[in-house]
């Protein structure tokens, strides 16, 4: 242990840690910029599930809206038929009211 290195061992060790650390830093560079696209991609998808959450929401509010519409004209044909059904009764009592002389 108490040999000394010698100046070209001494540079060669610098060297072989200076390519270490080079090689470090693309490698932290490479996932730091990694991260940030990750960043983006959350940030993104978080846009995307608001969207859909009020697309989501707007689309029960149409069902809504038709099924309120639908059962408008159901109701309408209801009472149509309801008076025509009184009217024909109604007739039918007369008419039997006139044959029996009433």
């Amino acid at each position: 242990m108490d040999t000394p290195i010698t100046r070209a061992e001494h540079e060669e060790f610098c060297k072989r840690i200076d390519d270490h650390f080079k090689r470090n830093d693309r490698r932290i560079g490479e996932l730091e910029e990694t991260v940030r696209q990750i960043n983006e991609l959350t940030l993104s998808v978080q846009s995307l599930a608001q969207s859909v959450k009020s697309i989501a929401e707007s689309q029960n509010r149409q069902e809504n809206r038709l099924d309120e519409l639908e059962n408008r004209d159901g109701e309408k044909w209801r009472k149509v038929t309801g008076y025509i059904v009184t009217a024909v009764v109604g007739i039918v009592i007369g008419f039997i009211f006139k044959q029996i002389g009433m």
